[in-house]
């Protein structure tokens, strides 16, 4: 009777999942797979596949845009997203304490994250104008003529990289939820042993909210290797190939060359660091990240 009772459960719980599980099969697992095989084969959409083994990957690691959109990937992680975590942070802090207007200025923080990012990169074009933007423009009243930032090869990258700023407010969100659940107790205690802001913030605030940290900073990697609509909108890879992110370049090779086979191998690489980079801060974090349950493992 229970093993039967069991069952019926078991059975109503398949078919109540069911929808999802049919879109995961169809939508998500089955096309993953279908990448795999043609990573190993050239593919190019029109004509059928055809087995050649790891020649997309060898070719891959012997291509010169390959290489260069590794390159301009890595140096926008690397700034982009310390710079990110640390506004986050500063504009948490800042707005966790009591101030007139904090409800207000919260969401007018967070607002900027909640536009998609096509129009978010149409906006930032014309700020970027050197004629006409504002950035420029601001430069002007402080005596700095400013650059031409999308039209050259030395200051392209990083006006995609001040662009990114723009949505430090949803970091901030998730800061704030970690100060809030910092206990006050252990901060009035410090307080009462003559503890300054600082330290209090170094000893107690910040190994509290260390996995906010983590969680910010994985989330932070992964979008940044991920980078692609500012690219495409703004400035098509250039110039001279100094915007030319690695998903820009599996883009480039799937939709504009057709090659689907090569494509698929430059994604596969993509999960792969991906997941080893994940792998190596979750490592590492077992010596910095703090959790209220005790062990970090």
């Amino acid at each position: 009777m229970i093993k039967s009772e069991s069952r019926r459960q078991t059975f109503y719980m398949y078919l109540f999942i069911s929808p999802w599980l049919v879109g995961f099969l169809i939508f998500a697992l089955y096309p993953i797979l279908s990448s795999l095989y043609y990573s190993f084969t050239d593919y190019d959409i029109i004509h059928p596949p055809r087995f050649i083994g790891l020649a997309n990957y060898t070719e891959m690691f012997h291509n010169e845009l390959f290489w260069r959109s590794v390159k301009v990937t890595l140096r926008y992680t690397f700034i982009s997203v310390p710079v990110q975590l640390l506004l986050g942070l500063g504009f948490a802090l800042l707005l966790h304490q009591t101030i007139p207007w904090r409800g207000f200025f919260r969401t007018a923080m967070y607002f900027p994250s909640m536009v998609s990012g096509v129009a978010m990169s149409l906006l930032w074009y014309w700020i970027f104008n050197p004629q006409i933007g504002l950035f420029n423009y601001m430069l002007s009243w402080f005596g700095i003529h400013g650059p031409a930032w999308l039209m050259n090869p030395d200051t392209a990258l990083y006006a995609l990289i001040i662009m990114s700023l723009w949505t430090a407010g949803s970091g901030m969100i998730l800061f704030l939820a970690g100060l809030q659940g910092v206990p006050a107790s252990l901060i009035e205690a410090a307080n009462l042993d003559g503890a300054g802001r600082f330290r209090i913030f170094l000893n107690i605030t910040l190994p509290m909210i260390s996995p906010v940290l983590l969680f910010q900073l994985i989330m932070g990697l992964i979008d940044s290797f991920q980078v692609f609509t500012q690219a495409f909108v703004m400035t098509q890879g250039g110039p001279n190939y100094s915007t030319w992110f690695y998903v820009y370049n599996l883009y480039t090779s799937a939709f504009k060359e057709y090659r689907a086979g090569y494509s698929s191998a430059l994604a596969w690489v993509l999960l792969i660091v991906v997941m080893l980079f994940t792998a190596v801060i979750m490592r590492l974090s077992r010596r910095y990240v703090h959790y209220e349950g005790g062990s970090s493992r």
